[in-house]
């Protein structure tokens, strides 16, 4: 007998669903099988938590009684989390593309008994409107094909699969020079928004992974059309209503091209590589605005978005009481009674008026107010914001996404640790060490990592990008800490993905391991899109590993990669920003090697220069007196100088003297790099 199963899962998007009349089922073998066994089509729909037209098509069809007898008298139905399951979603998000539609969510495919799609769209209405046909209609129509034209079928099947087949046949080509990244970063720059900041119109996207290359290519050129282009990205990101001026933390993308109308949703993923980019610009502007963004955004990961074990949670809800964004925007009339006579100067600063900013309501922003005022005037704003929040604090919360994921979590671990880092916040390296033993232990199951974890279940094969962020983050807390456990992790875990993601027959990884069951294809490819990837990553961690160890073979590993997509550059350079600043990486990284007791006041002097200059290539080694490098490293056999601490900077195998003043460290690292 047919039932609703998802009340089995731990997705909280899947559990959004388990009182659905949908007879919904998870993806796994036995649905399919099932399928097969009825000779029944496969309605595939994939959505995540935060997701508004998720909630929509859910309320307006999954709820429906006559729509979902449609769907259980037609169809095997099968309903997946995209988070949970990046890789089923990349495969079908492709197919969509191939047939010429705009991918998005949520996504509604349709497959053949083996999981092979045939047609599909993203949101449906429950009747015909948007110029869209109705959902319904859309299932007699498709179940009828399916059942009285198979020849059709067959040859959508067949074009769509060889299609397929071509994701794991990226464009290779040969290195990759430093001259054609300055070639591509001006082509980016040209891109931005000189005005409002931002690549293009609206919708806008923080764009983190381009944004670090046309800051790479500020530092390596010093020319001010980069620099400025970063800058009046994040200035109009910090001060518009993408941000939560109340709660901290990013939303996922301003619908407008002013960054001032979010899609509420808040997303880990993005909030880490903002954290990153945020750091690493504040290193050389030293903007008060940037470190109390960065400041900000951890405090609201810190409180909202960490689990019992330590690990951090997914997303909040663009939605509030089944309406986007009321949990966040508010009336002139509400700002008046909270505020009383303090309440002038908030609302001319913030945009709070009359009529609202939006939909009748205002989004707390400073667009217009984006200098920030004298001390006095900004202690008393802030403490205005302190009431305002507690207020906001009594309204119904968005949902939240508390799932774990692996990749998600590496990024805001490696975050955490340079932020923590460089702001001096060893409580917030604290919470990226937490989190990355709660990775460890809790998501790793007979020596492998697995990629979601929730109710204490770990769950479904790791992708590429949970190994790649992950040891990229160990890689940070190595450099931070300079414990060579992390180190030791990060090799552990790229053997894993040598063993179980690589491709006999060609260079690069696949996205999926070689024992994931129930997918008709692997992907392999260097684009980044929300977050970096896999591919892109192990580039730059594979020439982070060959820089701190001086062992030959990750170089040669990072080079292959390189080579295995760099075709890709010359067709379209915009995905694929992690896989260069990686590649600048191998061939510009800046080593800088402290030796020293790690409590002494010079070592200490000679590590708080190096956490406070913007050095997108910097590679650190943190040595103990009595500790030594491998014989391959540039700086081995270096040491003490008279018995005081000392730093040496290199590029290649050539080191510098040794240098035991912090100000003239200073001023070596400020030179341009050779």
């Amino acid at each position: 007998m047919s039932e609703n199963l998802l009340g089995q899962e731990t997705s909280p998007y899947l559990l959004q669903h388990k009182d659905n009349p949908v007879h919904w089922m998870a993806w796994d073998e036995e649905t399919l099988a099932r399928a097969q066994r009825e000779n029944k089509p496969i309605l595939l729909s994939i959505g995540y938590a935060a997701c508004h037209w998720c909630h929509v098509m859910a309320h307006e069809s999954f709820e429906n009684d006559g729509i979902a007898d449609l769907m259980n008298t037609q169809f095997v139905n099968i309903k997946v989390d995209r988070e949970e399951r990046p890789d089923i979603d990349g495969i079908y998000q492709s197919a969509l593309q191939m047939m010429g539609e705009q991918g998005g969510w949520p996504l509604t495919m349709f497959l053949t008994p083996e999981g092979e799609p045939f047609w599909g769209g993203t949101y449906f209405p429950p009747e015909p409107r948007f110029g869209r046909p109705g959902f319904g209609d859309v299932l007699n129509s498709v179940a009828k094909v399916f059942r009285d034209e198979p020849e059709r079928i067959e040859k959508n099947v067949v074009a769509l699969r060889e299609g397929l087949e071509k994701l794991a046949q990226p464009e290779p080509g040969g290195a990759v020079p430093l001259d054609l990244l300055d070639k591509v970063a001006e082509h980016l720059a040209k891109n931005v928004d000189q005005i409002r900041g931002g690549i293009g119109g609206a919708p806008k996207f923080p764009q983190s992974q381009i944004m670090e290359q046309i800051w790479r290519a500020w530092k390596r050129t010093g020319n001010e059309p980069f620099r400025q282009a970063v800058a009046v990205t994040l200035d109009n990101m910090c001060q518009g209503g993408i941000y939560d001026h109340l709660g901290g933390g990013f939303a996922r993308y301003s619908v407008d091209d002013r960054w001032l109308v979010p899609h509420f949703e808040k997303m880990l993923y993005d909030n880490a590589q903002l954290l990153d980019l945020l750091t690493l610009v504040w290193q050389d502007t030293q903007s008060s605005l940037y470190a109390q963004r960065a400041a900000e955004t951890v405090e609201w990961v810190l409180r909202e978005m960490v689990t019992a074990k330590g690990g951090f949670s997914s997303s909040l809800d663009a939605d509030s009481e089944g309406v986007e964004g009321k949990f966040c925007v508010w009336t002139e009339a509400e700002i008046d009674e909270l505020l009383g006579s303090r309440a002038a100067p908030f609302k001319a600063v913030y945009d709070v008026t009359q009529f609202g900013n939006w939909e009748g309501n205002t989004i707390l922003n400073r667009l217009n107010s984006m200098e920030f005022l004298d001390d006095a005037e900004e202690a008393r704003l802030a403490e205005d914001r302190v009431l305002l929040f507690a207020e906001r604090v009594k309204r119904i919360p968005p949902g939240l996404d508390d799932k774990v994921l692996a990749d998600w979590n590496g990024l805001m671990i490696g975050a955490l640790a340079t932020a923590g880092d460089t702001f001096d916040r060893p409580d917030w390296i604290e919470a990226a060490v937490r989190a990355f033993r709660f990775v460890q232990t809790d998501m790793t199951v007979d020596g492998r990592l697995r990629h979601s974890w929730r109710d204490d279940r770990a769950r479904h094969p790791a992708t590429l990008d949970d190994y790649a962020t992950l040891s990229r983050a160990a890689l940070s807390l190595y450099e931070v800490l300079g414990d060579t456990g992390y180190l030791d992790q990060a090799k552990a875990w790229l053997a894993d993905v040598d063993a179980h993601y690589s491709d006999p027959d060609a260079p690069g990884y696949f996205f999926t391991a070689d024992d994931t069951p129930s997918l008709i294809a692997r992907s392999k490819h260097a684009n980044d899109n929300a977050v970096p990837a896999g591919n892109g990553v192990l580039v730059g961690v594979f020439a982070r590993l060959y820089h701190l160890t001086g062992d030959d073979a990750y170089r040669a590993k990072a080079e292959t990669l390189i080579a295995a997509f760099s075709g890709e550059v010359q067709r379209n350079f915009f995905p694929l920003s992690s896989l260069l600043n990686g590649n600048e990486l191998l061939q510009s990284a800046q080593q800088i090697v402290i030796v020293g007791d790690a409590s002494e006041a010079a070592t200490v002097a000679l590590r708080d220069v190096v956490r406070r200059v913007s050095l997108p290539n910097r590679v650190l080694t943190l040595l103990a007196p009595d500790q030594t490098l491998a014989d391959g490293h540039p700086a081995a056999g270096k040491g003490l100088v008279d018995g005081k601490p000392a730093a040496y900077v290199c590029a290649g195998m050539v080191c510098s003297a040794p240098i035991t003043d912090a100000a003239a460290l200073r001023e070596k690292l400020m030179e341009p790099n050779p």
